[in-house]
């Protein structure tokens, strides 16, 4: 049924790569490279059907079925900049790419050690080595390594500091999952490669597991009042999270936030941080309030401007 598909997908790969990549990639003296610029190419065509797609489906949805509904969409801009720079760009795989060796010539020293590194699709012959398998079980790994990276996030000061940046959008869409500050997209994307490596992933796997990921999250953050019903206690849906993203709840209640969930509610459940109710509420961060309310903080127009002041924000975050 998909091999039609994946041919004229490998086609338009061959092709973009022979005319418009290779011939950067000898002009500059990169032929090393090659193998992984190949891999970019595949990436960013993946990337464009993301895109896409996503566009198609939600941007009808959010307007059909607004959670909340704007006079305009200014402010929402810059976002669809960061979806694309994320979308269409090779950071999680750059990482991945790079940790490889590295983590071989750590593998071949632990093994000269006598210790053999972790492969959970070897842990039961026959079953967990099945693609479909394996690829959930990474799946629902990586999202708990996500939970607790997530809560870092919003423990630690200098780390909150950078992670405001996506919170401080008070017209949250779909578009607004890649809205990240790029440091923080290097800390989290650099731990979920070398724990991807440490549990056996393959550079192909990680590359699905990645999309399946951020197609799911641009759900989540998706201008719509679902809750998905019975199957919102299975994966988390746009109300739960938005209660994450909410003033006063996603960073402030219970202390340090609720709803860390990347992907299953199971963790909030399981830990104690998991807040059910169904309300939509203002999203955005306290300090961003005019006073009495809060500070009436800027957290950038722009790309430059929000990435300048996370930088800013982490240095001062220890005063």
């Amino acid at each position: 049924m998909f091999e039609p598909l994946q041919s004229v997908f490998d086609a338009v790969q061959t092709w973009l790569f022979e005319s418009a990549v290779q011939p950067v990639v000898y002009a500059m003296g990169w032929m090393v490279v090659q193998e992984e610029a190949y891999a970019a190419t595949e990436w960013f065509l993946l990337g464009l059907i993301q895109v896409a797609l996503l566009y198609a489906v939600l941007r009808p949805l959010e307007a059909r079925f607004p959670a909340e509904t704007w006079t305009d969409r200014r402010g929402t801009g810059v976002d669809v900049i960061y979806t694309l720079l994320h979308r269409l760009g090779l950071l999680p795989l750059a990482l991945f790419l790079v940790f490889t060796p590295l983590f071989e010539n750590i593998t071949q020293v632990l093994r000269d050690a006598g210790y053999t590194p972790l492969a959970i699709d070897a842990l039961v012959p026959g079953v967990t080595d099945v693609p479909i398998v394996s690829f959930l079980i990474y799946l629902v790994v990586l999202d708990f390594v996500d939970y607790w990276l997530h809560r870092g996030q919003h423990r630690f000061r200098w780390w909150w500091a950078l992670h405001a940046l996506h919170h401080s959008q008070q017209k949250m869409s779909f578009w607004t999952d890649d809205r990240n500050h790029l440091l923080d997209d290097v800390i989290i994307d650099g731990a979920k490669a070398l724990i991807a490596l440490f549990i056996g992933v393959e550079p192909a796997q990680f590359v699905g597991l990645i999309i399946a990921t951020r197609v799911m999250q641009s759900v989540q953050h998706a201008n719509l009042a679902w809750s998905f019903g019975p199957l919102g206690r299975l994966v988390v849906s746009p109300v739960f999270h938005r209660l994450h993203h909410a003033i006063g709840y996603g960073h402030e209640g219970r202390r340090y936030g609720c709803n860390f969930a990347v992907l299953f509610p199971v963790w909030d459940q399981l830990f104690g941080t998991a807040d059910t109710r169904r309300v939509i509420e203002p999203t955005g961060i306290r300090d961003q309030l005019p006073a009495p309310q809060g500070a009436s903080r800027d957290y950038g127009r722009g790309f430059w401007a929000q990435q300048w002041l996370g930088l800013r924000r982490m240095v001062g975050a220890g005063e």
